[in-house]
């Protein structure tokens, strides 16, 4: 029998769902069927899958070594080469300035290739902030995510109180994430868009619609005009809710594409900008991230703003195009 005692980095979670990381390897069947052959235990007792696991209680788990040991995931190796641009950090929470080119998390696809997550584990790993042997599920984690090739601020929470916070926030919206892009044409005004977003998984693409549809998720984007020249235009975008791919779908809905942006762009109009301004993909950039709602151990950070400057091609480029 082996057992586990629950501390802070592993509170206030459903039980089934501690146990599908701790034993990454094994189904939710499995796991559904041990704690109702009660071979899994909470606090000596039978447990239901809905269970909320507090600190101090004690799972016990009444299988062989051989069986935890098959269904435990492998420790993947912590890099050593970081390249992270802190913003901020605490003891709770860090922001980083993601580049474009670079992944928010691996993928299996491109499990091997640098990526934030990764970067921010094996930063926090040499400051001795996070040792693996101590630790029974919680691996630093990012808040938030930004495509490849949009650079900007990412959240990194060090503990999983403040992963926990963090996701609450921005799901009630409290979390303001705002962005810099430039778009083709000319925009004068101020917009509330509304409409629907739904994915096609095939190409990795996204369409957006005017009505509900199925499979269809509503969507709210706020813009807000801060330079023009007539032929392009400089915004700043509040995304309200935050789809795959919203801004740069939701933006070429309208007939105003992000320039160099190669999924929903203007073909003629980037082949033009990367060569005369090598801009390959698109020009949007997570400027800013202000906190709000925040409870408990991060209230500190509520009304507190953020700003991350762009890499200098996208600043050669807005100065150029706006002769700031």
């Amino acid at each position: 029998m082996k057992e586990i005692v629950i501390d802070k980095n592993e509170h206030n979670q459903r039980i089934d769902r501690f146990l599908k990381k701790y034993l990454s390897n094994a189904n939710k069947s499995f796991i559904y069927k041990m704690l109702r052959k009660k071979r899994i235990k909470l606090n000596g007792k039978k447990a239901n899958p809905e269970d909320i696991v507090v600190e101090g209680d004690k799972i016990n788990l009444y299988l062989s070594e051989e069986t935890i040991d098959k269904f435990k995931k492998n420790e993947k190796e912590i890099i050593k080469n970081i390249r992270l641009d802190i913003i901020y950090e605490d003891d709770n929470i860090i922001l980083i300035n993601k580049p474009k080119g670079m992944l928010s998390h691996s993928t299996e696809k491109d499990y091997k290739e640098s990526n934030i997550v990764d970067q921010l584990v094996g930063y926090l790993y040499a400051k001795g902030e996070y040792v693996p042997r101590l630790e029974k599920t919680f691996t630093p984690s990012i808040c938030n995510r930004l495509d490849r090739n949009t650079s900007g601020l990412i959240i990194g929470a060090k503990n999983f109180t403040s992963l926990q916070l963090i996701n609450k926030s921005i799901k009630e919206g409290n979390i303001k994430k705002y962005y810099k892009c430039i778009v083709k044409g000319n925009m004068t005004k101020n917009l509330k868009l509304k409409g629907y977003l739904k994915k096609n998984e095939k190409d990795n693409k996204v369409v957006v619609t005017k009505k509900s549809e199925k499979d269809s998720k509503e969507i709210n984007t706020d813009i807000k005009v801060l330079k023009t020249n007539g032929e392009y235009t400089l915004l700043e975008i509040d995304l309200i809710t935050g789809r795959t791919h919203q801004i740069r779908a939701h933006l070429s809905s309208i007939g105003h594409p992000i320039i160099g942006d190669t999924k929903y762009g203007n073909v003629k109009l980037n082949r033009e900008l990367k060569e005369k301004y090598k801009l390959k993909d698109q020009f949007l950039h997570a400027y800013k991230i202000v906190f709000n709602g925040l409870e408990k151990e991060l209230e500190y950070l509520n009304e507190q703003e953020f700003t991350a400057n762009m890499d200098r091609d996208l600043i050669f480029i807005e100065k150029e195009l706006f002769n700031a």
